[in-house]
């Protein structure tokens, strides 16, 4: 064949693939891909009729999405679970079978009947259909990413509806006086939040009960039709009357479901709130202003006690400390060491901007965002991306998050790093330099124009020490306000070398407060300390 026909035929089959890939990856379901898959196989190929089927996991039966004959799916029934690509013929090459595991653990099989004309299938075609089937099986995993990333966005909006919503029932029950339209709007309330069925307040004076109300009004409530339930209690020894909340039946798209902690949450925050409204007959409005606010800052804390590792995972040939110390009730900064599926580690340190309830609130994004793309296991200039949309499109104009994560190979000891803005880590070298992990990038949340950020390889060999901290520590300031320095900082380290990463941890907050001298804390002091032994 010339040189150049064979250079155009190679071209069109790549703009081909190319083609193909964008058709599949912008479907909204196997189904919809199926088909397109279908249609693309009938176009390079030139078969008479092609049948797809699908099945979830090995445990499954097949699915016919597209099929011209029902004897296909008797073929397909007889292949075992497949563990890769594999193509069959009959004994004349007029008919090719073909089944394949895809990236998710499910299979696709493949019937494609006689081509036009009679031709028969050769080895060429046995190839480039297992070229079709990896093109597949990639824009299935692209596809799988998407429907993942809209669960993530539309999860994280329905926080932010459920934060919003929350605050206007604040401000409604305050406007309300005490009595049954109080109690019905918590109710209703309560119920919208939550996405509970039904519910109903009960009001006792002692033990005796006294008044129901229920919501929808009128319902009958059968004990024996109750698949979930969460309940509360209102008791105030300044009361008259003691309060039960009680909601049932949580909908979802899959039908009822339990109550998680979320809902808790949210129940336990309501009932805050009409207790502040009941308090607001007794007490001056400034009282009960401090009252709601140290309530929600109590339900941020608790909400970030649950973000915050407890403890830290424990790596083979490794020592490893982190810590956390905020300067108010609730912290802006953020630090965790995931373990991942393959055996790696992430280490990550993060700061957001200003203190309390919002920063808080910005952190409790990035976590949940985090979890879910590192179990995507996507590449991390990517996953950083990504994370700056979100934060972007989640936090106001003056607030963003520094950031810096490093996913470690306990084996080899490279790490892969991203460096978003935050104070550059320190190396400590056998020799006892010192090297600053120098990677660049913009915080999150600072602009979304798609600038990219750059991932970075770096070694940590046997002895050296990596240490990741938050701008709390080198600008930590005594009366007069001197800073206590990234050249103490990194004097400190090179002097205490031979500690373990606990009493290094313990030592350097010491020595940060020894600085101060008795002065408050300025801002959250954040750290995680790593000795590769």
């Amino acid at each position: 064949m010339d040189i150049d026909l064979l250079t155009e035929k190679l071209s069109l089959q790549v703009e081909s693939f190319q083609e193909s890939f964008e058709m599949l990856s912008s479907a909204s379901s196997i189904t919809a891909m199926s088909r397109t898959f279908e249609k693309i196989i009938r176009g390079n190929f030139f078969t008479t009729k092609t049948s797809i089927f699908f099945r979830d996991n090995e445990k499954s039966e097949w699915k016919i999405l597209v099929s011209e004959n029902d004897l296909h799916l008797d073929k397909i029934n007889k292949l075992d679970f497949p563990n890769g690509i594999k193509v069959f013929a009959n004994a004349d090459s007029s008919e090719l079978v073909t089944i394949s595991k895809l990236n998710d653990g499910s299979a696709l099989a493949l019937v494609m009947g006689s081509k036009l004309g009679g031709a028969k299938y050769s080895d060429i075609d046995k190839v480039t259909l297992q070229i079709f089937l990896q093109l597949f099986d990639n824009s299935y995993q692209s596809f799988l990413l998407r429907k993942k990333e809209k669960q993530l966005i539309f999860s994280l909006n329905n926080s932010v509806a459920q934060l919003n919503s929350l605050i206007d029932t604040g401000i409604e029950i305050s406007k309300i006086n005490i009595g049954d339209e109080l109690l019905e709007l918590t109710l209703a309330r309560a119920i919208t939040l939550t996405n509970a069925s039904f519910g109903r307040i009960q009001k006792f004076e002692e033990s005796n009960l006294v008044d129901e109300i229920l919501y929808p009004p009128h319902i009958t409530i059968d004990e024996n039709g109750i698949e979930s339930r969460l309940s509360k209690c209102l008791d105030n020894e300044k009361f008259q009357y003691n309060y039960k909340l009680e909601l049932f039946n949580k909908e979802s798209r899959a039908g009822v479901t339990q109550f998680d902690e979320t809902d808790e949450l949210l129940l336990g925050a309501i009932l805050k709130q009409v207790e502040s409204a009941i308090e607001n007959k007794r007490l001056h409005q400034e009282t009960l202003e401090n009252e709601v606010m140290r309530s929600e800052l109590s339900i941020a804390s608790d909400i970030q006690k649950r973000i915050l590792p407890d403890s830290l995972p424990e790596i083979a040939g490794y020592d490893l400390a982190g810590i956390n110390i905020p300067s108010k009730e609730v912290s802006g900064d953020y630090f965790n060491v995931y373990t991942l599926k393959d055996g790696r580690y992430a280490l990550i340190v993060a700061d957001v901007t200003g203190k309390g309830m919002p920063a808080s609130l910005l952190v409790s994004t990035l976590d949940a965002s985090l979890q879910s793309y590192l179990d995507m296991q996507i590449p991390l200039s990517e996953m950083a991306l990504k994370l700056n949309t979100i934060v972007f499109k989640a936090s106001t104009s003056d607030r963003f998050i520094t950031f810096f994560i490093a996913i470690l190979n306990p084996d080899s000891g490279e790490m892969e790093i991203v460096n978003a803005g935050h104070n550059p880590p320190l190396i400590l070298k056998n020799d006892n330099s010192i090297v600053k992990i120098n990677a660049g990038g913009v915080a999150f949340g600072m602009f979304d124009m798609g600038l990219p950020f750059t991932d970075e390889k770096i070694i940590l060999e046997k002895g050296e020490r990596l240490f990741i901290f938050s701008d709390g520590i080198p600008e930590a300031m005594d009366k007069d306000e001197n800073e206590y320095s990234d050249e103490r900082l990194d004097e400190y380290l090179s002097t205490n070398n031979e500690l373990s990463s606990n009493d290094f941890i313990t030592s350097i907050v010491e020595d940060v407060k020894t600085h101060a001298n008795g002065e408050h804390q300025s801002d959250d002091i954040t750290a995680i300390y790593l000795i590769r032994k």
